[in-house]
């Protein structure tokens, strides 16, 4: 069964919308890292917040009212004509929801509850179902109107990877026809805090496989796809998923596990590691990731695959990373330029020489001709790996 991404919507710290994002992304962009204590009293960290006006969420859902659901709002309506067509020809209960999240609204929690710290009481505005994890997907079901399949999948770093396998059986079990399918995040002191507590987070605008790297700088944003069985410019060809276990938040060095990810989709696609013209990288900038993640690439593939982290723009938007991600992908692939241009690995320093000598992509580097595969990685704590093979159908 050939499944297809008709449409993408998405909003990043490096663009809002597809068009400006993808343009940002081109000429190598890091301004949307900024730094700020607005989320770490006291501490000023790089963070790649959406600099937008966030549309309103609508009076009749204003118990899903928070950050998270507006940046799924703003990506929705660059899809709703998409869903639209596919209400028209399939019908409302013939489509699904599929979202993935780390922290959903916990950042509306965080203000309620330094309300009650301060004795005023619970905001009469906070509303349990802004932080529920499942509020993402009922969210957008009753403001699309569509009445399938609707809940949400969290695995951390690689949930919107693991919400588009969970999005491809609803279609593979013909319980749906077509799936709204990503992810979001939004940043927040419980986010930022916990990752500084872990001493996970950069001293500046993070380094993905730099010499130098010294941790992520978390980020913002919203991807959404339309998943469906009607040929569209992008197929969805493989996901590979595995889990290790190997600990709660370091990943395993070997990198077995995810090398079987990778080989998963890659069988799942018919394809060989020859036949992937880009990989967007997990590249969190971390010690750990980077290490492994660059060894596993060369055992697998080799070093001649055009490989980046776009994290050095975006930042790492933690349960919305993997569909942010595959959305650049998908940006790749329906680029009518004719040259192949690729994303840079951005990340203002010279590269570990102590990795794999991979072909990390430069600034302005092209394939020379139209990409016809890629692949994307992202993998969370508690070694929940996801990697997902797309190609060009035209």
């Amino acid at each position: 069964m050939k499944l297809y991404l008709n449409d993408l919507g998405l909003l990043t710290a490096c663009g809002n919308d597809k068009s400006e994002f993808f343009h940002r992304l081109l000429q190598g962009d890091r301004s949307g890292l900024k730094k700020t204590d607005e989320f770490s009293p006291g501490h000023q960290v790089f963070v790649g917040r959406v600099d937008s006006n966030l549309p309103d969420i609508p009076a009749r859902l204003k118990v899903y009212d928070c950050r998270n659901n507006q940046l799924l709002l703003a990506a929705y309506e660059q899809i709703q004509m998409t869903v639209k067509q596919m209400i028209e020809k399939y019908g409302r209960h013939r489509i699904g929801t599929v979202i993935g999240t780390s922290t959903s609204g916990v950042g509306n929690t965080d203000l309620a509850l330094a309300a009650v710290a301060k004795g005023q009481g619970r905001p009469d505005w906070f509303h349990y179902k802004q932080q529920q994890f499942g509020a993402a997907a009922d969210f957008l079901a009753h403001l699309s109107g569509i009445g399938g399949p609707a809940y949400t999948v969290s695995t951390a770093c690689s949930s919107s990877g693991h919400a588009l396998s969970s999005a491809r059986r609803l279609i593979a079990l013909d319980l749906c026809d077509a799936v709204i399918v990503g992810g979001a995040d939004s940043l927040c002191r419980f986010t930022v805090c916990g990752f500084m507590s872990l001493e996970s987070v950069s001293s500046g605008p993070c380094k993905p496989f730099g010499a130098n790297r010294d941790g992520i700088n978390l980020g913002e944003g919203a991807s959404l796809f339309v998943l469906s069985k009607e040929p569209g410019p992008v197929r969805l060809d493989g996901i590979g998923s595995t889990t290790d276990a190997y600990h709660f938040s370091a990943p395993d060095p070997s990198g077995d596990a995810v090398i079987d990810a990778m080989q998963i989709a890659l069988q799942q696609a018919q394809l060989s590691a020859n036949d992937i013209d880009y990989i967007n990288l997990h590249g969190t900038a971390t010690a750990l990731n980077d290490v492994m993640e660059s060894n596993a690439i060369q055992r697998l593939f080799g070093s001649s695959v055009a490989v980046s982290s776009t994290k050095g723009m975006t930042g790492h938007c933690l349960g919305a990373a993997a569909a942010i991600e595959l959305g650049i992908c998908w940006l790749l692939l329906t680029d009518s330029d004719g040259n192949g241009r690729l994303i840079a690995n951005v990340n203002d320093d010279t590269f570990d020489p102590k990795l794999p000598a991979l072909n990390f992509v430069e600034p302005q580097q092209t394939l020379g001709r139209n990409i016809k595969n890629c692949q994307s990685n992202s993998f969370a704590f508690g070694g929940n790996n996801v990697s997902v093979v797309v190609s060009r159908t035209c």
